[in-house]
Protein backbone atom coordinates (compact mmCIF):
# COMPACT_ATOMS: atom_id res chain seq x y z
CA UNK A 1 0.00 0.00 0.00
CA UNK A 2 1.48 3.32 -1.07
CA UNK A 3 1.79 5.99 1.57
CA UNK A 4 0.27 9.37 0.83
CA UNK A 5 2.69 12.18 0.07
CA UNK A 6 2.71 14.87 2.71
CA UNK A 7 0.77 18.00 1.90
CA UNK A 8 2.67 21.13 2.83
CA UNK A 9 1.55 24.54 4.02
CA UNK A 10 3.52 27.56 5.19
CA UNK A 11 3.75 27.99 8.94
CA UNK A 12 1.83 31.27 8.54
CA UNK A 13 -0.94 29.52 6.58
CA UNK A 14 -1.14 26.70 9.12
CA UNK A 15 -1.40 29.26 11.92
CA UNK A 16 -4.21 31.09 10.08
CA UNK A 17 -6.19 27.85 9.72
CA UNK A 18 -5.65 27.01 13.40
CA UNK A 19 -6.67 30.54 14.43
CA UNK A 20 -9.87 30.26 12.38
CA UNK A 21 -10.61 26.86 13.95
CA UNK A 22 -10.03 28.29 17.43
CA UNK A 23 -12.21 31.35 16.71
CA UNK A 24 -15.06 29.18 15.46
CA UNK A 25 -14.80 26.67 18.32
CA UNK A 26 -14.25 29.03 21.24
CA UNK A 27 -16.08 32.22 20.18
CA UNK A 28 -18.55 31.91 17.29
CA UNK A 29 -20.07 28.53 18.10
CA UNK A 30 -20.81 29.32 21.79
CA UNK A 31 -22.29 32.69 20.78
CA UNK A 32 -24.60 31.10 18.21
CA UNK A 33 -25.59 28.33 20.66
CA UNK A 34 -26.58 30.98 23.21
CA UNK A 35 -28.54 32.92 20.58
CA UNK A 36 -30.37 29.75 19.47
CA UNK A 37 -31.21 28.87 23.08
CA UNK A 38 -32.56 32.38 23.68
CA UNK A 39 -34.61 32.23 20.48
CA UNK A 40 -35.96 28.78 21.39
CA UNK A 41 -37.08 30.09 24.77
CA UNK A 42 -39.34 32.61 23.02
CA UNK A 43 -41.80 29.92 22.04
CA UNK A 44 -42.95 28.68 18.62
CA UNK A 45 -39.78 27.69 16.80
CA UNK A 46 -41.41 27.08 13.43
CA UNK A 47 -41.97 30.79 12.85
CA UNK A 48 -38.97 32.10 14.77
CA UNK A 49 -36.53 33.50 12.20
CA UNK A 50 -33.74 33.96 14.75
CA UNK A 51 -34.03 30.32 15.80
CA UNK A 52 -34.16 29.03 12.21
CA UNK A 53 -31.22 31.19 11.08
CA UNK A 54 -29.25 30.31 14.22
CA UNK A 55 -29.67 26.57 13.64
CA UNK A 56 -28.58 27.00 10.02
CA UNK A 57 -25.53 29.04 11.08
CA UNK A 58 -24.68 26.43 13.71
CA UNK A 59 -24.68 23.70 11.05
CA UNK A 60 -22.39 25.84 8.85
CA UNK A 61 -19.99 26.43 11.74
CA UNK A 62 -19.94 22.73 12.66
CA UNK A 63 -19.18 21.76 9.04
CA UNK A 64 -16.36 24.31 8.85
CA UNK A 65 -14.92 23.14 12.20
CA UNK A 66 -14.94 19.52 11.02
CA UNK A 67 -13.32 20.49 7.70
CA UNK A 68 -10.61 22.56 9.42
CA UNK A 69 -9.84 19.84 11.98
CA UNK A 70 -9.32 17.24 9.27
CA UNK A 71 -7.43 19.68 7.06
CA UNK A 72 -5.02 20.83 9.76
CA UNK A 73 -4.31 17.21 10.78
CA UNK A 74 -3.35 16.35 7.19
CA UNK A 75 -0.96 19.26 6.62
CA UNK A 76 2.74 19.57 7.33
CA UNK A 77 3.76 23.15 8.19
CA UNK A 78 7.03 24.46 6.72
CA UNK A 79 8.84 27.58 7.98
CA UNK A 80 10.69 28.64 4.82
CA UNK A 81 12.12 27.45 1.52
CA UNK A 82 15.11 25.19 2.10
CA UNK A 83 17.29 26.54 -0.71
CA UNK A 84 17.69 29.32 -3.25
CA UNK A 85 19.55 27.03 -5.64
CA UNK A 86 16.35 25.68 -7.16
CA UNK A 87 12.61 26.29 -6.87
CA UNK A 88 11.08 24.43 -3.92
CA UNK A 89 8.02 24.79 -1.72
CA UNK A 90 7.85 28.38 -0.35
CA UNK A 91 10.39 29.71 -2.86
CA UNK A 92 9.97 33.23 -4.16
CA UNK A 93 10.44 33.15 -7.93
CA UNK A 94 10.74 35.90 -10.53
CA UNK A 95 10.14 34.85 -14.13
CA UNK A 96 10.12 36.61 -17.46
CA UNK A 97 7.60 35.61 -20.09
CA UNK A 98 8.14 35.57 -23.87
CA UNK A 99 6.86 39.17 -24.12
CA UNK A 100 9.49 40.37 -21.63
CA UNK A 101 7.02 40.89 -18.77
CA UNK A 102 8.18 40.05 -15.25
CA UNK A 103 6.03 38.03 -12.86
CA UNK A 104 6.75 37.17 -9.24
CA UNK A 105 5.37 34.12 -7.50
CA UNK A 106 5.64 32.38 -4.18
CA UNK A 107 5.07 28.63 -4.27
CA UNK A 108 2.57 27.80 -1.50
CA UNK A 109 0.04 25.18 -0.46
CA UNK A 110 -3.41 24.93 -1.98
CA UNK A 111 -5.02 26.51 1.10
CA UNK A 112 -3.08 29.75 0.78
CA UNK A 113 -3.16 30.74 -2.88
CA UNK A 114 -3.78 34.42 -3.60
CA UNK A 115 -3.47 35.70 -7.16
CA UNK A 116 -3.27 39.32 -5.94
CA UNK A 117 -0.03 38.62 -4.05
CA UNK A 118 1.43 36.09 -6.49
CA UNK A 119 0.99 33.17 -4.09
CA UNK A 120 0.43 30.18 -6.37
CA UNK A 121 -0.24 26.58 -5.45
CA UNK A 122 2.54 24.06 -5.75
CA UNK A 123 -0.12 21.97 -7.54
CA UNK A 124 -1.03 24.66 -10.10
CA UNK A 125 0.26 24.34 -13.67
CA UNK A 126 2.81 27.15 -13.13
CA UNK A 127 3.79 25.82 -9.70
CA UNK A 128 4.32 22.29 -11.02
CA UNK A 129 6.36 23.62 -13.95
CA UNK A 130 8.65 25.72 -11.71
CA UNK A 131 9.35 23.28 -8.87
CA UNK A 132 12.78 21.71 -9.19
CA UNK A 133 14.02 24.20 -11.77
CA UNK A 134 17.07 26.44 -11.40
CA UNK A 135 18.09 29.96 -12.30
CA UNK A 136 17.95 30.64 -16.07
CA UNK A 137 15.90 27.49 -16.73
CA UNK A 138 13.11 27.86 -19.26
CA UNK A 139 9.78 26.21 -18.53
CA UNK A 140 6.71 25.74 -20.64
CA UNK A 141 3.27 25.93 -19.07
CA UNK A 142 0.07 24.85 -20.75
CA UNK A 143 -2.62 27.44 -20.01
CA UNK A 144 -6.12 27.99 -21.37
CA UNK A 145 -4.56 30.67 -23.61
CA UNK A 146 -1.99 28.24 -24.99
CA UNK A 147 1.59 27.27 -24.21
CA UNK A 148 3.53 29.90 -22.26
CA UNK A 149 7.29 30.08 -21.98
CA UNK A 150 8.80 31.40 -18.75
CA UNK A 151 12.46 31.96 -17.90
CA UNK A 152 13.48 31.88 -14.24
CA UNK A 153 15.49 35.02 -13.50
CA UNK A 154 15.57 34.98 -9.68
CA UNK A 155 14.91 32.53 -6.83
CA UNK A 156 14.83 33.42 -3.16
CA UNK A 157 13.98 32.07 0.28
CA UNK A 158 12.71 35.52 1.27
CA UNK A 159 10.70 38.10 -0.70
CA UNK A 160 12.69 39.27 -3.70
CA UNK A 161 14.03 42.82 -3.86
CA UNK A 162 12.02 44.72 -6.50
CA UNK A 163 15.18 46.62 -7.49
CA UNK A 164 16.90 43.47 -8.75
Amino acid sequence: MATARPEYISLEGWTRLNDELDQLHRVERPTVVNNVAAAAAEGDRSENAEYIYGKKRLREIDKRIEFLRKRVEGLTPVKAASTAERVVFLSYVRVEDAEGELHEYRIVGADETDARTGAISVKSPVGRALVGKRLDDEVFVRTPGGLKELTIIDIGVEPLDPAD
